[in-house]
């Protein structure tokens, strides 16, 4: 835990960056999952609340381009 504190505590603003767009990308693959998981449900009139396609793709755009604004920075060093 200590090591996870130094980095946050040291990290540079493109690596905070990509931190946060694969937190965004991990939270689009659950949705992708829950989707899926919808889809399949036995019960087909329990129909779910939370438009899980239209959070993928919010997720999928800020993740990516979060990882894209920090990809120059990162490669640069």
């Amino acid at each position: 835990m200590k090591a996870l504190h130094d980095f946050l505590t040291f990290a540079s603003d493109a690596e905070e960056l990509a931190l946060l767009g694969l937190v965004f990308l991990l939270l689009a693959g659950f949705a992708s999952y829950a989707e899926r998981r919808r889809v399949k449900r036995a019960r087909i009139d329990r129909v779910g609340w939370v438009p899980w396609t239209q959070v993928f793709l919010a997720c999928m755009v800020i993740g990516g381009g979060l990882i894209a604004l920090a990809g120059p920075a990162l490669f640069r060093g």
